[in-house]
């Protein structure tokens, strides 16, 4: 074992960590050497957004002491910036196995630096943390959560007093607070547990109320009451909230996936329990298919992503990608504004950068301004910050299946969004129209623009390295054409310049940095490279467009574009 490596794995037998944690040390000691190198090798990074890992022992895993130590620093930062004034946090967490364990470590660390502490009696979403943040004027929050990650991770996400995720120049200044915390005694785990109130009922009544209020066509949901809707929450925190909005916005006729209602860390029906995987909705699709359902709608276990199934235009089911999702909320959201008078001049959109920019057609056609940001709900969280008072907001998305509805939560929030494209198909089918109808209208109206995306996994210590590699690659060496196409620029969102690779021109790009490239062919594609900021892996998104004459030429068209996203792919040999 490498000298430095044998140095942690040594502190951490020597030093005041849980007889637990040693004894499972030393079993690897004997039993799985390369597992404790992989467990010790590095310190797991508090990122901009948090940490996210593998939960087990040592400094590259999230475990009690990881998570200690991170809350440690961030109660050091909140102290640092507000002083002796009262100081205000508030804890949540989902269903994975230890979330509860690591939420109330976190509340008992926090109360113990004298901090005011919220802390959920129970699991709850996601975006209800980042309401309640809001709504108990607080300094910050955390919410431990994996995400859509597999049941062996678990995570931690840390808030700032608008409820969206720390942004610059507090994300950098927190991970310095933590990264200084030098071992575990640092951390005071317990003390002051007097400054720990639980919250949960009243809370949960204001976050459905503020939802209910979003609502934009609330007359047409009374007519379209019997909607058939199947939702599973996927074994996660959705279940808490969205039969009672659902409720709350006057649905009658909502059928709950049984086999995945129950909260439950090991998610015994799935493997990734992400509404973006097919597989994560078969069970859910099979029921909205026996029932001849209007709509399946699914969560992920921290309920702030979610995906829809609907039956496309040769009356067969299919998952909608969150690129279909989100054009088809923001159309709505833009057109029923108008319908019923309460646009305003100053409204504004927003989404991300690898997130389709048919939503920048609809948008300017219906006089809107479309704002762009950075991969990420913070970057929108941050842009309704800077924008308050001056433009309204009306609603934000991004292609991983993540949408915010209005501005009184400040991170995306698939209980509210359940509920709003619940709402949406009531409009369309009120006007007897189907939702795969009305998005192929769209396509006829804006262009057909169609997405696709690979991630592809680098695990081990080699991992970033090889990543770190390709985009450098990228970077230095960028290719002069794509599938036949010429590549006529180069957005590289880490150097922030974009670049006119035919010309030579290049202007700044305003955008924080990211190490982000984007190469833009001839033909109108788009192809965006982005490592993930939580898992060992890089991710390719591709967009390519072209006219819709008719919607008999749906298909053929579709088939095309297919055709020109799978040459892209294998020109770029990622495949």
């Amino acid at each position: 074992m490498d000298a430095a490596i044998q140095t942690k794995v040594n502190a951490w037998l020597a030093g005041n960590y849980d007889k637990a944690a040693k004894d499972e040390i030393l079993r690897l000691q004997k039993e799985s050497p390369d597992e404790l190198t992989e467990a010790f090798y590095r310190n797991l990074e508090f990122g901009t957004g948090g940490m996210r890992g593998l939960m087990g022992v040592g400094t590259n895993k999230v475990n009690k002491y990881t998570i200690g130590m991170a809350t440690q620093g961030f109660a050091n930062y909140l102290k640092k910036i507000y002083g002796n004034t009262e100081i205000k946090v508030a804890v949540a967490h989902d269903n994975r196995n230890n979330s509860r364990f690591f939420a109330e470590t976190t509340a008992n660390i926090f109360a113990a630096n004298g901090i005011k502490v919220f802390l959920f009696e129970s699991l709850r979403p996601t975006p209800e943390l980042s309401f309640a943040i809001r709504t108990l004027q607080c300094q910050g929050g955390v919410v431990c959560t994996a995400s859509h990650n597999p049941k062996e991770y678990n995570g931690y996400k840390a808030y700032g007093d608008d409820g969206g995720q720390l942004v610059p120049p507090h994300d950098k200044n927190v991970i310095k607070e933590v990264d200084a915390i030098t071992g575990v005694d640092e951390v005071k785990f317990e003390g002051g547990e007097d400054n720990i109130t639980i919250i949960g009922k009243e809370m949960d009544a204001e976050y459905i109320s503020m939802v209910k209020s979003l609502s934009v066509n609330p007359d047409v949901i009374a007519k379209q009451h019997d909607l058939k809707i199947v939702f599973t929450p996927i074994h996660g925190t959705g279940i808490t909230l969205v039969p009672d909005v659902l409720k709350a916005f006057g649905f009658t006729n909502v059928t709950i996936v049984e086999e995945q209602a129950t909260p439950d860390g090991n998610f015994p029906t799935v493997v990734y329990p992400n509404p973006e995987e097919s597989e994560a909705m078969s069970i859910g699709l099979k029921k909205a298919k026996e029932m001849e359902a209007d709509i399946l709608l699914g969560t992920d276990p921290d309920a702030d992503r979610v995906g829809i199934a609907i039956k496309n235009h040769q009356g067969n089911w299919v998952l909608m990608n969150g690129n279909q999702t989100a054009v088809l909320a923001f159309t709505y959201m833009i057109e029923a504004r108008k319908t019923k008078g309460i646009a305003q001049s100053n409204d504004m959109v927003v989404k991300t950068i690898v997130t389709t920019d048919m939503i920048n057609e609809v948008a300017k056609k219906n006089n809107v301004a479309c704002y762009d940001v950075l991969t990420g709900f913070k970057w929108i969280a941050e842009l309704i910050k800077e924008k308050e008072g001056k433009e309204n907001y009306v609603i934000g998305g991004e292609e991983s299946f993540g949408m915010m509805v209005g501005d009184k939560v400040r991170d995306k929030d698939a209980i509210s969004a359940v509920a709003f494209l619940c709402e949406m198909a009531a409009y369309e089918k009120n006007n007897n129209k189907a939702l795969y109808d009305k998005l192929i209208d769209l396509y006829i109206e804006y262009g057909f623009y169609l997405e696709h995306l690979i991630s592809i996994t680098k695990k081990g210590m080699r991992g970033q390295e090889e990543i770190t590699e390709m985009m450098q690659s990228y970077r230095n060496d960028p290719p002069k054409t794509i599938n036949g196409s010429p590549v006529v620029q180069l957005l590289d969102y880490q150097l922030q310049v974009e670049k006119n690779l035919q010309t030579g021109e290049s202007r700044d790009i305003t955008l924080p940095r990211s190490n982000v490239l984007q190469f833009i062919l001839g033909d109108g594609s788009k192809i965006s490279a982005r490592p993930s900021g939580t898992e060992p892996k890089i991710k390719f998104y591709f967009s390519v467009h072209t006219i819709l004459n008719s919607k008999e030429e749906y298909d053929s068209t579709h088939a095309l574009l297919e055709a020109r996203i799978k040459g892209i792919i294998e020109d770029m040999k990622l495949k």
